[in-house]
């Protein structure tokens, strides 16, 4: 009997070091839905005016002197939320094009003959992909920031929309590794991949461009 409370410590200690853990930085617990700001986030109805807050200029066509596509990936509670089409480009134009998707989805570009008046952004969306299109006259890369700008999706330390931290774990990862600097501040580079998670992570992290 004398070897009873050796192994009663044992057990103890064992329940005192056991428990799930977190991986590093990986949220595991639902976010709560927020009061206002939660997902989904449509594409906003004043791309241009939006372009110009982000410190960009928009176009009256594509320029592809400097093309980059990024993926970006969200998810909220494990549940992927859609990047919406048309970012950054006013489909009210007569000279934007639609074209329908296999998934029944629409995009929009091919601007020929150019747009009257300003009509598409250097960094946009065309499809409901995921993709981040920088086609830019010039060598300048764009930022996470900036497309969260022309999306009017708030982003910064702390939140992504009205999701905001310690009530809502957030954690944001480029190319599978954790980013723990200020997403603003990412920039955009061709076949990069951008995960941002909120709450409970998806049963798997997308670590290269389009996923896998």
């Amino acid at each position: 009997m004398r070897c009873v409370p050796a192994l009663l410590l044992l057990l103890a200690l064992a329940g005192c070091g056991g428990g799930t853990k977190e991986s590093a930085g990986t949220p595991t617990r639902p976010a709560p839905g927020p009061a206002e700001g939660a997902a989904p986030w449509p594409a906003p109805p004043n791309p241009m005016e939006l372009t110009r807050k982000a410190g960009l200029t928009p176009e009256t066509h594509e320029f592809v002197n400097f093309h980059v596509h990024a993926h970006l990936d969200v998810f909220v509670n494990g549940e992927p939320v859609t990047v919406p089409a048309a970012i950054g480009i006013d489909i009210a134009d007569p000279a934007v094009k639609k074209f329908k998707e296999p998934d029944g989805s629409t995009a929009y570009g091919g601007i020929s003959p150019p747009c009257a008046q300003p009509c598409i952004s250097p960094l946009h969306t065309h499809a409901t992909d995921g993709v981040l299109h920088t086609e830019a006259k010039e060598d300048r890369p764009n930022t996470l920031g900036e497309f969260f700008v022309e999306w009017n999706v708030r982003l910064n330390n702390r939140c992504v929309g009205g999701y905001c931290k310690p009530m809502a774990p957030i954690a944001i990862y480029v190319d599978g590794g954790l980013y723990d600097g200020d997403p603003r501040q990412i920039a955009l580079e061709d076949k990069e991949e951008i995960a941002i998670v909120i709450g409970t992570p998806p049963t798997d992290i997308p670590s290269s461009f389009g996923g896998g």
